[in-house]
């Protein structure tokens, strides 16, 4: 992920500590345990090669990488599906080549999201929308992406977008340009509207831009993409968001979706393995953990 991507200079002097709950959460947050929450923890590709003799065998070939990658991670961040539609046949393969409990979170397409900044869309929505749906089971949290030059000032259309979707189907919405999270009446506002319609936040954690992270939820669920830089800054950032997490999580938190991004996610695999372990550790949870093959040394990181 390019977007918010700075020097490694740069990361030197970035202030990464996480902002306060916005209030809004305490609507959302039942303050009251959930007994089972869903906790899903995954990357945004399958196709790395270079995790072959890491989590994949050194002979996996690239119609191999699905069905391994659904062997460790629990879900997916589908970012494919921001430039195509897909069709029936992949649909079908995406779910036969999958583990039963695998989920997909597919990125709706750039052409409704970008070129035509959700208008005059319905017929590629519901198209969009109705391929998506056949993932029946494996269908997990799409996520709508507005362009970063989507404004506060176009609220409306989101707002008219949001209406026309299927009303079972529920989703999370990110938020790029600095104007959503300038006046906090226009935030609060946001906030109240995807509530209204049963949709989560996205918070995108980037070391360039820090407003962002905005630790906002929207309903009682928390969408996080984390984006690492190959520093030793993020154990430390990983750390603070477990304990933030924690907290959410106790006040009635019913799903988490994580995805850990990290440059060109060559070592996603370890830095993903490392926030399991410590949110197994610090919220009793029993996340399932990827496993390495023995005989590769995982690398020294950083």
């Amino acid at each position: 992920m390019d977007f918010g991507k700075i020097s490694k200079y740069e990361v030197n002097k970035t202030d990464f500590t996480l902002k306060p709950d916005n209030p809004f959460n305490i609507r959302v947050l039942q303050q009251e345990q959930v007994a089972k929450p869903l906790i899903k923890v995954g990357c945004p590709v399958w196709a790395n090669k270079d995790w072959n003799g890491k989590i994949y065998p050194n002979s996996a070939k690239t119609q191999d990488f699905l069905k391994l990658y659904s062997q460790q991670f629990n879900t997916i961040e589908l970012n494919v599906t921001h430039y195509q539609i897909p069709n029936d046949e992949t649909i079908e393969r995406w779910y036969s080549e999958s583990d039963p409990d695998f989920t997909f979170c597919p990125k709706f397409p750039q052409v409704i999201s970008h070129d035509k900044l959700l208008q005059n869309v319905e017929g590629l929505t519901d198209e969009f929308c109705n391929q998506i749906l056949k993932l029946d089971s494996k269908l997990g949290m799409p996520f709508l992406q507005v362009a970063p030059y989507f404004t506060p000032r176009q609220a409306w259309i989101l707002e008219k977008f949001l209406k026309k979707l299927p009303k079972h189907l529920k989703i999370a919405v990110e938020f790029r340009h600095e104007d959503w999270f300038k006046d906090d009446k226009v935030w609060q506002e946001t906030l109240a509207m995807l509530n209204g319609f049963g949709h989560a936040t996205v918070i995108t954690d980037v070391a360039g831009r820090r407003d962002v992270v905005h630790q906002s939820l929207s309903v009682s669920k928390a969408v996080i993409r984390w984006v690492g830089n190959e520093h030793p800054s993020d154990y430390q950032r990983i750390d603070e968001w477990v304990q933030r997490i924690k907290t959410w999580l106790e006040a009635g938190l019913e799903e988490l979706w994580l995805f850990v991004h990290i440059c060109e996610n060559t070592i996603a695999p370890e830095m993903a393995t490392y926030w399991i372990q410590q949110l197994n550790k610090h919220c009793n949870l029993d996340i399932i953990e990827p496993k390495f093959l023995p005989k590769v040394e995982q690398m020294s990181l950083f």
